[in-house]
């Protein structure tokens, strides 16, 4: 009936009435607003000030996000003076005089600590329900005789281990079997009790699935579903036990497929068809939200039994915005407030008009985005007892009161937990409530006129200020990585998998000077995952193949250095664009040769392509002559290539790092005899063909695949190669050093070496870290790809007083992992290279054993048999002397320190022979300054993982023993493959010069 009414109500009916609603209620709101004898009127003032000053504003939340963490009175001053020192002259004169006169061990100081402390729990207490049971009692108590209804929601730490992940699923057990009994008791409120169909369950609870499953991962969601699932199932069995509503909160953008799969599955089953006490949220800053509600509406159809649907503008506008442009993905939520508002309206019609089928919650503090909800309804006849309108506690109280007294069902949304874990939490709602674009900011604070609030969104579109695209070219931008929370692209990798499966046993040649060479002596390729599987077979080189690649690299040279700048990065353009066509392909090969995970071997291809895009961008900058010119000479410096390039190239990226390298040689004017691991040649192989079909001439680029001890020597040595790059072990990388330098009578040119040679990283964690991401990063930069990086963590520094708490959540997170073949896509240790590298890392294994305390050892024996697998190992009580603190293990073997200050951590961190990546997890700005400067390693990580450097954002390389040269991907790396020269000409000849050009000839 309903939709029916609707096709003959225009848009003026709903605005006409919207407008006469926004009057009413705003009449109302303005005799509710708070005395100054309320303490919800000063904690108002603290927020109007924070406002004011967007510098303030942002160094205030900081500090109460590490609030937490802050044990002593003497940290919360230290803190305190470090973030307020460059804001100071804009704070207020009583609290500019207290940071003046305080120190750290002061009785003003004790005072002043105190005071953060109690007004950062006042405020907490505001927006969170409660810390324990009783404190959540009395708070629903309390909502229901302010004739308010609720849904809660358990705040806390992330939930990193499947211990955690129980722990959550448990406490909602506990409080749905301990609160319904409670809330039967009360009277019976029609109004907040019954909606149209039926009486209306009292306890509500909302819940985030990914907490119900440590590895809550949207490449993987066969996996994630597996794991979600039970848990989910019991929740709802409880809920159906007790006459309980459970409700699914959103997230982040790439866990909403899987949100809404997981959702629309297991209510489909048939023990929980029936049950109608469940809900969704719909997120309308989402272009996409209108096709998930219709596709929502369909499957709700198809179950008969409807669900509830929240609908909310979003929460993670930043986080999606940030974090797509980080990666160069389509931003997935609208970039200006007023279209968000037009789709929130959008869709509450949908609602409306299917309310039968999809129950409207409408969660929102936007007083026109209620009235447009409440209209909308009266002019479809929704009965009000339809729908709900939906709060978040502590903001906006006055306006709830309003609704409800208007006769609406108002629940609020009411967040309970301790209230320090909960303060990420505060600092979420402190921003919502401050944000340039809250209603509350405008209504309340700035005192924004009605018809400015209650303008139709659709009327902001001709005044929108959109943000213009920079007019500046952007020669280069990183090649964005596949999202595999779509399963367009998911589907993409297992074809792609299934292609490569199909080509297993072939035959790669050797290729010099554009022949294919096939060899007696061979390599055969094997999968880590399953040695059983053999990929295919190499031709293996000799000496004599080596000397035969590089004289016709050498032969090759005069041509191609002579081939302009413009042109020779145009090839490394067309070697990109190839790796793009066949990007699922090379992908799917590197994850069975080299055992990489899908998205780390995703990575290694679009490492690739930067290094072409990039290097191709600054060899034409590079190509400019400068001029510095006087009177009577001209001057010019340019650059000339070295000659040939021998690249050794290691096995870990194995297309990656191998083109960037050959592609660096190759742009700057050098030939290449290009050198692969042998347990990688078949990726090489692939790269050698995106070359040939570029159209490169023959001899320019010359594959030799072969052992390296046969095959190196010639390389190292020969007279003919002036340039060696060179990324692997520290013993290798000095060795070629060695005989490199041995200059040969023949050569013509003193040889230039690159090398990079490892690292022995450390994270240090201070005693202030989130310690959410500083496990999840370790984690990251530890045991991904089974620690097989130069990059990864190997090392952990842990401040004392944080040791232990971190320590245990480091191992439950870690004992979560997914260990497997690389190409599952739940998989995060996959397998280590070869039989040498396991039992090598088992032999250091072996020597922690003796050296310290094993804390974690991962089972990997059902898969011993399989393949070459370690799981990772984490020791605890390492001394920085032990063996397993400063060699390079290169495998999951984690050694976890314990320091008695920051100070000591950054002694140890940086007593190791090598210097390559390190990271620091701190809150404290003085300490993060500290590692800026103090640190030892050529790459520095501020709270986040010391893994994946970027082309250019992060250009990658170490110094002491961790490497030799300039760092790859960065602005000086092409300058190591040229020969700089300047030219002088003296043009004044019989006492005149010739007139520069564009120089204005003086007057007579």
């Amino acid at each position: 009936m309903a939709r029916k009414k609707a096709s003959s109500i225009s848009n003026q009916n709903f605005e006409q009435r919207t407008q006469e609603l926004g009057e009413q209620i705003w009449g109302l709101l303005e005799r509710r607003e708070p005395t100054m004898f309320e303490k919800r009127w000063w904690d108002d003032r603290i927020l109007s000030w924070a406002m004011a000053d967007e510098s303030v504003k942002v160094q205030m939340f900081r500090f109460v996000d590490v609030l937490p963490m802050l044990r002593s009175h003497e940290s919360i001053v230290r803190h305190l003076h470090e973030y307020f020192e460059d804001v100071r002259k804009h704070l207020p004169w009583a609290a500019r005089i207290g940071l003046e006169l305080s120190t750290p061990n002061s009785v003003l100081g004790r005072a002043l600590a105190l005071n953060a402390r109690s007004n950062a729990r006042r405020m907490a207490s505001r927006f969170i329900a409660g810390s324990t049971v009783d404190e959540v009692h009395r708070t629903v108590d309390r909502l229901r005789s302010e004739n308010f209804t609720f849904t809660l929601d358990l705040l806390g730490e992330a939930v990193i281990s499947e211990v955690e992940a129980e722990a959550y699923l448990q406490s909602y057990l506990d409080l749905i079997r301990g609160l319904a009994p409670r809330v039967r008791k009360w009277s019976e409120n029609v109004q907040l009790d019954w909606d149209n169909q039926g009486h209306l369950p009292r306890t509500n609870v909302s819940i985030k699935l990914s907490a119900l499953c440590s590895q809550f991962k949207p490449t993987d969601p066969v996996g994630t579903m597996a794991a979600v699932q039970p848990r989910l199932r019991t929740l709802l069995r409880h809920a159906m036990k007790y006459d309980a509503y459970l409700h699914v909160d959103m997230e982040q953008n790439s866990y909403k497929p899987l949100t809404l799969e997981i959702f629309k599955q297991t209510l489909m089953e048939k023990e929980f068809r029936d049950f109608d006490n469940a809900g969704i949220v719909i997120q309308a800053y989402q272009p996409q939200a209108e096709a998930d509600l219709m596709d929502l509406l369909k499957w709700v159809k198809k179950r008969k039994t409807p669900v509830w649907v929240r609908l909310v503008k979003g929460a993670y506008w930043d986080y999606e915005t940030i974090t797509s442009q980080y990666r160069n993905w389509p931003i997935p939520v609208y970039q200006e407030k007023w279209e968000s508002d037009a789709n929130y309206e959008k869709l509450t019609q949908i609602l409306l008009q299917n309310f039968q089928w999809l129950k409207p919650a409408f969660g929102s503090h936007n007083m026109r985005s209620l009235a447009h909800a409440i209209a909308v309804a009266h002019e479809l006849d929704v009965p009000p007892s339809a729908y709900e309108i939906q709060m978040l506690y502590g903001m906006g109280k006055e306006q709830a009161q309003v609704f409800a007294e208007m006769g609406h069902r108002v629940r609020i949304y009411t967040p309970f937990g301790e209230l320090i874990p909960g303060m990420a939490y505060l600092v979420r709602r402190l921003l919502e409530n401050t944000s340039n674009d809250s209603f509350l900011r405008q209504s309340f604070s700035e005192h924004v006129n009605l018809e400015t609030l209650m303008m139709n969104p659709s009327d902001h579109a001709s005044k929108s200020n959109r943000k213009k695209a920079s007019s500046e070219e952007k020669h280069f931008q990183n090649e964005p990585l596949i999202d595999f929370s779509l399963e367009e692209s998911r589907q993409k990798m297992r074809e792609a998998l299934e292609t490569v499966e199909d080509q297993f046993g072939k035959e790669y040649p050797l290729l010099i000077n554009g022949r294919a060479i096939d060899t007696k002596a061979t390599l055969t390729s094997r999968n880590p995952s399953h040695l059983s599987e053999s990929l295919g077979t190499i031709s293996s080189a000799s000496a004599d193949d080596a000397i035969d690649a590089i004289d016709a690299a050498r032969r090759a040279f005069p041509g191609w250095s002579k081939t302009e700048p413009q042109y020779r990065a145009e090839y490394l353009e067309l070697i990109a664009a190839n790796m793009r066509r066949k990007r699922f392909e090379l992908a799917a090969w590197i994850v069975y040769e080299c055992g990489k995970p899908w998205e780390e071997a995703d990575g290694d291809v679009v490492e690739a392509i930067d290094f072409c895009m990039y290097y191709a961008d600054q060899m034409r900058k590079l190509s400019d002559p400068r001029h510095c010119d006087v009177p009577g000479e001209e001057n010019v410096y340019f650059y000339r290539p070295r000659g040939t390039v021998a690249v050794i190239a290691p096995w870990n990226f194995p297309l990656a790092i191998l083109t960037g390298m050959t592609a660096a040689a190759l742009v700057t004017g050098n030939t290449v005899v290009m050198k692969p691991a042998e347990q990688s040649s078949i990726v090489a192989a692939k790269l050698m063909d995106l070359i040939h079909e570029s159209g490169i001439p023959d001899g320019v680029v010359n594959f030799l695949p072969g052992v390296g001890e046969e095959v190196g020597p010639e390389l190292v040595g020969s007279p003919d190669v002036e340039m060696i790059t060179f990324t692997g072990s520290r013993d290798v990388g000095l060795a070629i050093n060695e005989s490199a330098s041995n200059t040969d009578i023949r050569q013509k040119m003193v040889k230039r070496v690159v090398a990079e040679m490892g690292g022995k990283n450390a994270i240090i964690v201070d005693d202030d870290a989130d310690l959410d991401e500083a496990v999840l990063g370790v984690i990251h930069s530890a045991f991904n790809y089974a620690g097989q990086k130069c990059s990864a963590c190997s090392r952990v520094i842990v401040v004392e007083s944080i040791h232990d708490v971190f320590v245990s959540r480091l191992v439950e997170a870690t004992k979560s992992l997914k260990i497997g073949p690389a190409e599952d896509p739940g998989t995060i240790v996959g397998p280590v290279i070869d039989q040498d590298a396991r039992q090598r890392i088992q032999e250091y294994i072996e020597i922690g054993k003796e050296e310290a305390t094993l804390a974690l050892a991962c089972d990997t024996s059902e898969l011993d048999e399989e393949g070459y697998y370690v799981g990772p190992h984490i020791f605890i009580d390492v001394d920085s002397t032990c063996q397993i603190a400063q060699e390079e293990i290169f495998g999951p073997v984690l050694a976890v320190m314990k320091a008695d200050d920051f100070e000591e951590a950054i002694t140890i961190a940086n007593d190791t022979p090598y210097a390559l990546t390190a990271g620091i997890y701190s809150r404290s700005p003085a300490h993060l300054q500290r590692a800026r400067m103090e640190l030892m390693a050529g790459n520095i990580y501020l709270n986040r993982n010391i893994t994946g450097a970027m082309v250019e954002r992060h250009p990658f390389g170490g110094f002491k023993m961790s490497g030799m040269g300039s760092k790859t991907g960065g602005p000086d790396y092409l300058l190591q493959f040229l020969v700089p020269v300047n030219v002088t000409e003296n043009t004044m000849r019989r006492g005149f010069a010739p007139t520069a050009v564009g120089e204005d000839e003086e007057d007579d």
